[in-house]
């Protein structure tokens, strides 16, 4: 990206920032009195930090991000053997591509609201759960949140207070949408960089609803962008995946048909 390129966006991303977080508040929550106004204001103040602290305008405008790392998994809480080798890259708002394997011979994509796996002997589509856990995780993201639901003036801002989670002192917000749908954010008091994400959905077959969280830790900061190399998933309180990143890049150049399921069909080879 050229310098023209960096202050161009930087002007953009003022514009977004201003545009996105200083709406007046009752804009959006339309509390019934002073004290929901107060506490609405509040859960306003607390993204509005986290989003400075994650770069303001300039993370705002990240087009794509690739993350390199190895994935430990958990089942019930105690650690699989092993680790497998990832590189992830994400285009907002809805693509994705995670390469596995020291070879990255085994693709998944979500793109849009469809979701694929590819490998030598070609496509073929996800299995619904597993596309449906991945697409609700991409739904309630931080990202997501911040670029689409506070958007929506009908998305209702709640302020929880504070209280330590994982070492940290923390501000709880939680941000409801028309549908009553619902994400809950946790940022670091001091730093105001986020340490959870968390969110509730309803079991199609069984009707209990399940937890799913996200930590947030053991942050650098990548081409001005502060970045948490360590990410660790929990579904009910119980671990399930952890996420060691040991490179990061944002807005790569990336081919033409990078996102083109058939193509990267026909060119995985096997090893």
């Amino acid at each position: 990206m050229t310098s023209r390129q960096r202050r161009w966006m930087s002007r953009v991303g003022c514009a977004a920032l201003a545009a996105l977080l200083a709406v007046p508040v009752k804009m959006r929550t339309e509390p019934a009195d002073d004290a929901g106004a107060a506490n609405a204001q509040k859960a306003h103040d607390v993204l509005f930090a986290m989003v400075n602290a994650l770069g303001g305008p300039l993370w705002l405008n990240v087009n794509n991000e690739m993350r390199q790392g190895h994935i430990a998994a958990f089942f019930q809480g105690q650690p699989d053997m092993g680790t497998t080798e990832f590189w992830d890259f994400h285009q907002w708002p809805d693509h994705d591509r995670i390469e596995y394997t020291k070879h990255r011979d085994v693709l998944q994509f979500y793109v849009g609201r469809e979701a694929w796996e590819v490998t030598y002997r070609g496509k073929k589509a996800l299995p619904k759960d597993q596309a449906d856990e991945f697409l609700r995780r991409r739904d309630h993201s931080i990202e997501t949140a911040v670029k689409v639901w506070l958007k929506d003036p009908k998305t209702i801002l709640v302020y929880e207070g504070q209280r330590v989670q994982y070492r940290h002192l923390v501000d709880q917000i939680t941000l409801i949408s028309a549908s009553n749908d619902s994400v809950t954010i946790q940022t670091d008091a001091m730093t105001h960089l986020p340490v959870q994400r968390t969110f509730q959905w309803r079991d199609p077959v069984y009707k209990d609803k399940n937890t799913d969280a996200e930590e947030y830790e053991d942050y650098h900061t990548v081409e001005g962008l502060p970045t948490a190399f360590s990410i660790t998933r929990y579904k009910n309180g119980e671990e399930e995946r952890q996420y060691y990143t040991d490179k990061v890049e944002y807005n790569r150049d990336l081919p033409a048909d990078f996102w083109d399921v058939d193509t990267w069909a026909r060119k995985i080879k096997r090893h």
